[in-house]
């Protein structure tokens, strides 16, 4: 795989949609027999020791600077750890379908922040992203609020995008000097710290006991498909292509796992979920996919 063509790596693209996407349902499936702090911590764990593997057979560098460690922890608390505990109450509380959507408003968060914090300007692209993604959620939230419907498990996902999204620009603003393998093998470390330290705060050590076949399959699937290859592959995807190809990939995620809660969970969105899911989507798209570059003049035309 360390050898993939372009051609190849393209192929990976939809792949690593798929594998995020139906890491939604698998994560509903699996907190139906396994505390959340921890299938968390489980995950995360393991994820970043097969990134830690994958660098060390490539001959990459695990090594910080000390002086970059601090903003490393907190960029992996508030895009690894912090996301992916409260997307797991998230969906102990509210539809997963939904929360996917909502959760996938991260580019948007991020914008705006990258707005208040960095000074980042707002282009046409990023203000039409910024329509997209406030129309998005009107279609979303506004007919709960109406029916008194609005679910906490909603609001949580809303707290794991801007979450990530504060992750994203502490990057930026404090960039760690280490390859990007090495930055997500310890922050997903980081991540499976946190949860574990949550787990043994609010669930105690876990007791081992027989899963069913639905859940062990679908912790199977979370573990080493959604996390640990998923991951692998992500970084074999952005080293051979395009970060706006790259992308794709991510922007399948919500759509997969709006389908993959009504086919594996049995959840029915409304008209107004699927419009808030492609409203979503296209801001998404808008804001995270580079704009085309005008062709440079040629001399004498």
């Amino acid at each position: 795989m360390t050898g993939a063509t372009p051609g190849r790596a393209l192929l990976l693209v939809p792949l690593l949609g798929l594998l995020w996407g139906f890491n939604w349902p698998a994560v509903r499936i699996s907190l139906t027999e396994i505390a959340p702090w921890t299938l968390r911590a489980a995950g995360m764990s393991f994820a970043g020791l097969v990134l830690v593997a994958v660098a060390l057979a490539r001959g990459v560098s695990l090594s910080v600077p000390r002086a970059h460690w601090g903003r490393l922890v907190v960029a992996g608390l508030l895009s690894i750890a912090a996301f992916n505990v409260l997307l797991a109450f998230a969906q102990l509380m509210a539809p997963t379908s939904r929360a996917a959507i909502l959760t996938f408003t991260m580019p948007v968060w991020a914008t705006l922040l990258a707005r208040l914090v960095l000074g980042e300007s707002f282009d046409r692209r990023r203000l039409a992203g910024l329509g997209f993604g406030l129309a998005g959620l009107a279609c979303l939230g506004l007919p709960l609020i109406r029916a008194g419907a609005l679910s906490p498990g909603l609001v949580l996902a809303l707290i794991a995008s801007v979450s990530w999204a504060l992750g994203t620009i502490v990057t930026k603003r404090w960039p760690v000097a280490a390859p990007a393998l090495t930055i997500a093998a310890w922050q997903l470390l980081i991540g499976g710290g946190a949860a574990a330290i949550g787990m043994l705060a609010f669930e105690g050590l876990p007791v081992p006991k027989a899963l069913s076949p639905r859940v062990a399959a679908a912790l199977a699937f979370h573990i080493l498909g959604a996390q640990a290859l998923a991951y692998f592959l992500w970084f074999v995807v952005i080293a051979r292509l395009p970060a706006g190809i790259a992308s794709l990939g991510t922007l399948m995620v919500p759509a997969v796992g709006v389908l993959g809660s009504v086919l594996l969970l049995g959840e029915r969105p409304t008209p107004s979920d699927w419009l808030g899911l492609a409203l979503v989507m296209a801001a998404s798209g808008t804001i995270m996919l580079p704009a085309r570059r005008k062709p440079a003049p040629v001399d004498g035309a």
